[in-house]
């Protein structure tokens, strides 16, 4: 007898293999039928057939095991329909035998799903596939992002984002791109977009500072456990090690973002007892190994900003020509507008407010940035601090409306307002 009590219950679960195992799932999958599109519509079909099944039914022991199974015959339909060519019919077969002759048709409460996320991750970095488009592909598939969160990520609309990601999933299914973690010889071209997905992930899940969005919270968590596993099978890869000392290094800082009630701490206010210091010790560990590599990247550098950043705050010592200086290596590798931004606050305590305002206004013609919050929070702040009130405070007003986090809008609001009273 289905029961709201039952659908509760079951839109619980389902949410929380969606959180966990989704990845997992799409990965299994893929590396069999190599087409990721039709995986995600069987998925999407599994999780409705487990909605209106687990309430009347009662759900399942092992949940995953039963969405495997549901959605393997969808993919078995799926292929029956469009049975045209070899692919399709390869792909029946070896879908049918996988049902037939495996443990999962019968015992799903035993099956256990392997994690074949980072060969899959190694697939959607694939040569074949277009460069602006492997890092979002790997987010969508594996880690659940939709189009218009990458979108934001990529500096992008979702319209675009999300026609890109529809032709790459094409390009997989037709190339028969294998789904395999490369040979050693194949890794330079593809880990960097690994890396990136991975900290983008990590981005997102950070955006929910306060650790209370359960699904962002298991994002940040997913991100640097993939981090981690990358830099086990990859000890000798400097910005492997670089990503994940940068994400042990702002985690590490996840208990002081928000104070008893809730609201916004920025870094500088920010009590350093609550710190992770065991986070921060390993962080820096890796730092160290990766120096001795001797070759210098993207995510060493944000790691090394990082530690400047925990370094000043303890010791009370400004170290801000030296961030500077990182911050124009990093400039000059990458050439990201969120590095010159955030160059640009670090000039400012250099430099002067005015220079670092100067620094940032080379940016106001970059279409990118008139949606991107963090942009207009820093010209806030530096016009604010040159004086120019009206100007500071509509700058002000176009970042308060574009902030998700109310935490921090309300940070922001607090910073509008005292401009009143200066």
């Amino acid at each position: 007898m289905r029961t709201a009590e039952g659908d509760e219950q079951a839109r619980n679960i389902a949410d929380a293999v969606a959180r966990r195992s989704y990845g997992k799932l799409v990965a299994f999958l893929a590396a069999r039928t190599r087409d990721v599109a039709s995986v995600e519509d069987a998925l999407s079909e599994a999780f409705a057939a487990a909605l209106a099944d687990w309430p009347r039914n009662g759900c399942p022991t092992n949940p995953e095991g039963w969405l495997l199974t549901a959605a393997r015959r969808k993919l078995i339909d799926f292929a029956r329909r469009r049975r045209t060519g070899d692919l399709a019919g390869g792909e029946l077969q070896r879908l049918a035998e996988e049902l037939e002759a495996g443990a999962v048709a019968n015992t799903t409460d035993a099956v256990q799903i392997p994690d074949q996320r980072l060969a899959l991750m190694f697939a959607c970095a694939h040569p074949a596939i277009d460069a602006g488009v492997r890092a979002p592909l790997i987010l969508q598939t594996l880690l659940g992002l939709d189009a218009g969160m990458i979108a934001s990520a990529f500096l992008t609309s979702p319209a675009a984002m999300g026609q890109r990601l529809v032709r790459a999933k094409d390009k997989i299914r037709q190339a028969g791109i294998p789904f395999r973690i490369p040979e050693r010889e194949e890794l330079p071209g593809r880990l960097s977009t690994v890396l990136d997905a991975i900290y983008a992930a990590f981005s997102e899940g950070w955006a929910d500072s306060g650790g209370t969005d359960v699904a962002r919270r298991d994002l940040a968590e997913e991100a640097l456990y993939l981090g981690q596993l990358i830099a086990q099978l990859l000890p000798d890869e400097p910005e492997a090690l670089g990503l994940v000392a940068l994400m042990f290094h702002v985690e590490a800082r996840r208990p002081a973002r928000r104070d008893a009630s809730g609201e916004y701490v920025p870094l500088a206010a920010q009590n350093m007892e609550l710190w992770n210091t065991e986070m921060i010790t390993a962080a820096e560990a890796l730092l160290l190994r990766a120096s001795r590599l001797t070759a210098i990247g993207r995510y060493q550098l944000e790691g090394a900003l990082q530690s400047a950043h925990v370094h000043r705050r303890r010791s009370g010592q400004a170290n801000w020509a030296a961030v500077v200086r990182i911050y124009d290596a990093l400039l000059e590798l990458s050439g990201s507008p969120v590095v010159a931004i955030n160059r640009a606050l670090a000039l400012a305590e250099v430099d002067g407010a005015a220079a670092g305002l100067e620094s940032l206004e080379r940016l106001t013609g970059d279409a990118r940035l008139t949606e991107y919050q963090p942009f207009w929070a820093a010209r806030a702040e530096l016009l604010a601090r040159t004086g120019a009130g009206p100007d500071a405070r509509h700058a002000y007003e176009v970042a308060i409306g574009l902030e998700r986090d109310p935490a921090v809008r309300r940070f922001l609001q607090q910073r509008q307002a005292a401009l009143a009273l200066s």
